[in-house]
């Protein structure tokens, strides 16, 4: 029996065709919908980020404030490394409440969907701890006087407040923030598997009246050709006078 080998039958290579490449699209999607990609790319760039900045971070009080000025001072290229961190966490967000506006708007969270918005939900609150864990880490007068603020708030709660208030307190160390970013990666891949079980939702209509079209093709190679493209060659010279 001859066998003939196929990358597309391989078990990763699969995968990525039928839920990347192969994956079935309703063609009237708008750019609404490509603010869960961007923030996928945003989370991306903090976590690499994060991780470079890491390498010189002390975690202890005393020292935590000093190494962040090493960072900016001493290390070269670690000021840009801090102001992308920084600015992208504000960027991050404002790309996932843009996400969340999409999603109420075209009321992504009813059937049968409603399971992906709970897991969306659950991946919001992750990313709301680990960002406070983050912005206390620096530990200047905004980390302490926003650590107090937020400690203070969670002490409200009944019963649980005070364990939760003594866990932020305990935040100035890695440990916290790397189990925040591994719920956090957790809860997205449990969030991309559902998704793939799902199809996506075309506007104000079910997938079933329209027509699904390959992701890969419409979604990612035609907007690349329109980036890089050069419209004007495809347009009539309105100084030309047909007679």
């Amino acid at each position: 029996m001859r066998t003939k080998f196929s990358l597309l039958k391989q078990p990763i290579s699969s995968t990525l065709n039928q839920h990347f490449i192969d994956y079935p699209t309703p063609s009237n999607l708008s750019y609404w919908w490509g603010f869960g990609s961007l923030a996928g790319i945003c989370l991306v760039i903090q976590i690499v980020t994060g991780v470079f900045l890491a390498m010189h971070y002390t975690p202890h009080v005393d020292l935590a404030f000093n190494s962040v000025e090493h960072i900016m001072r001493d290390v070269e290229g670690g000021w840009l490394l801090r102001y992308m961190h920084a600015n992208g966490a504000s960027m991050f967000f404002i790309v996932v409440h843009l996400h969340i506006f999409r999603g109420l708007y075209y009321s992504s969270y009813s059937s049968p969907r409603e399971f992906v918005w709970c897991i969306g939900v659950v991946i919001l609150l992750l990313m709301i701890v680990t960002a406070f864990i983050g912005y206390v880490l620096p530990w200047g007068q905004m980390s302490f006087w926003g650590a107090t603020v937020i400690t203070s708030l969670a002490s409200a709660i009944p019963v649980v407040g005070d364990s939760i208030k003594k866990m932020y307190v305990r935040s100035s160390s890695f440990r916290p923030i790397y189990q925040g970013i591994f719920w956090l990666l957790l809860a997205d891949r449990l969030l991309l598997g559902w998704i793939g079980c799902q199809p996506v939702e075309a506007p104000f209509v079910t997938i079933g009246q329209i027509s699904p079209i390959v992701f890969f093709l419409f979604f990612a190679i035609t907007p690349i050709l329109g980036l890089f493209g050069r419209h004007k060659s495809y347009e009539t010279d309105h100084n030309l006078v047909l007679e």
